[in-house]
């Protein structure tokens, strides 16, 4: 067995047993509901059979309409199959076209056997054409066979702590065993948009790869017309089958908020996405309170060289709040002095932003700097240095 082979073959077995550990665990694990109930169902109507609008950033629910019923995903599939292949794969890598990969039905870029591609161009024609030739291309390129990768795609939902999402291929035809829901295709939707990669693909709205070695080129259109028509868009990934009925994933960005919106089986969606998405935005406002070490706080360190240390804050705070909200107050719990040694990195309180009554979000404080024990001749010196004398 090749080198190569052996690697697969591991990435394989490993991806089983992550699989059936977290199907054991991953409800303890995972905070979010399994299948959530109608979120605020009275405040938009829409066509689709199920629906979820939510903030990207922290996974929580503002919309849902029957978002915890398995149904069929056709093309949004694709999400997840970027995802695996990025994380997985080099996007320079070169891939010989597999006449596995010529001739899938449905969406096609029409791939020729002995073709060669990297994996960012077939990237681009999967997740802008929905090219179901370039999915099955990836999955054999990155884990030897369709069923391999599938594999590799229900690790995933696991890791996510998903219980309602299984895969069988990479490109979404109907299959009895692969299904969703909008709550599950809008969390892994989250996670794929922190890909910087993944996330500049989806809001590519055309571009071109090459075309069989030659001098021609194919001309690859997004077909997420939102990307055209909604201000802020920018993705996701369409999807249809005459099982699934119309399927759509859509993110949009505003003023520090960004929300994506999942309809499954939805005649409407269009229009059922535009009416989510402007029902979240006229609702709630993004606002950073702190970047990543903005907050500056200089503390004693008792006996200790130097006789203080820098603490910053180590995470940037981001929160979603209600319209017309209150003031945002903020509070830091940190000791009035620390004990040496203190390393750099060491957690030494943390940063609280309240708003209406509420914790809306906090950051720990580090020290950024670090302080070792003074070596002192005797005990009246270390007293001497408690007192500051």
């Amino acid at each position: 067995m090749s080198c190569a082979k052996k690697t697969v073959f591991l990435l394989l077995v490993l991806s089983t047993l992550m699989c059936l550990f977290s199907q054991l665990s991953g409800a303890e694990k995972s905070s979010r509901p399994k299948n959530p109930g109608d979120t605020n169902a009275g405040a938009v109507s829409v066509s689709a059979q199920a629906a979820v609008l939510i903030d990207a950033n922290d996974g929580s629910v503002l919309y849902a309409r029957g978002a915890g019923l398995r149904l069929p995903m056709a093309s949004t599939a694709k999400t997840m199959t970027a995802v695996i292949a990025i994380e997985y794969g080099d996007l320079n890598q070169i891939i010989e076209i597999p006449a596995a990969a010529v001739g899938v039905e449905g969406s096609s870029v029409y791939l020729y056997c002995g073709e060669k591609l990297t994996l960012e161009d077939l990237l681009y024609a999967m997740l802008l054409e929905s090219a179901n030739d370039a999915a099955t291309a990836i999955a054999i390129a990155i884990a030897g066979s369709v069923e391999g990768f599938a594999g590799l795609m229900n690790a995933k939902v696991a890791e996510l702590g998903l219980a309602d999402t299984h895969f069988v291929n990479p490109h979404g035809l109907d299959s009895d065993e692969q299904y969703t829901t909008a709550y599950d295709l809008a969390q892994i939707t989250a996670y794929a948009l922190r890909n910087e990669t993944f996330a500049k693909i989806v809001s590519t709205k055309k571009t071109t790869i090459p075309l069989n070695g030659t001098e021609g080129v194919r001309l690859l259109v997004n077909h997420n017309r939102l990307l055209r028509s909604y201000p802020g868009a920018v993705g996701v990934k369409t999807g249809f089958t005459r099982r699934s009925g119309r399927c759509l994933v859509s993110a949009a960005t505003r003023g520090g908020l960004t929300l994506i919106a999942v309809t499954l089986n939805a005649p409407s969606d269009w229009s059922d996405h535009k009416k989510m998405l402007d029902y979240g935005f006229s609702s709630y406002v993004g606002i950073t309170l702190i970047e990543d070490g903005e907050y500056d706080l200089s503390i004693p360190v008792t006996g200790g060289r130097p006789d203080w240390v820098r603490c910053v804050n180590s995470e940037a705070v981001r929160v979603r709040l209600p319209v017309g909200h209150g003031p945002v107050t903020c509070r830091v719990e940190a000791p009035r002095f620390l004990f040496p040694p203190v390393k750099s990195g060491t957690r030494v309180g943390t940063i609280i932003y309240y708003c209406d009554g509420e914790v809306v979000g906090q950051s720990p404080l580090v020290s950024a700097t670090s302080a070792e024990m003074l070596r002192r001749s005797g005990f009246w010196d270390w007293i001497k240095s408690f007192f500051g004398f």
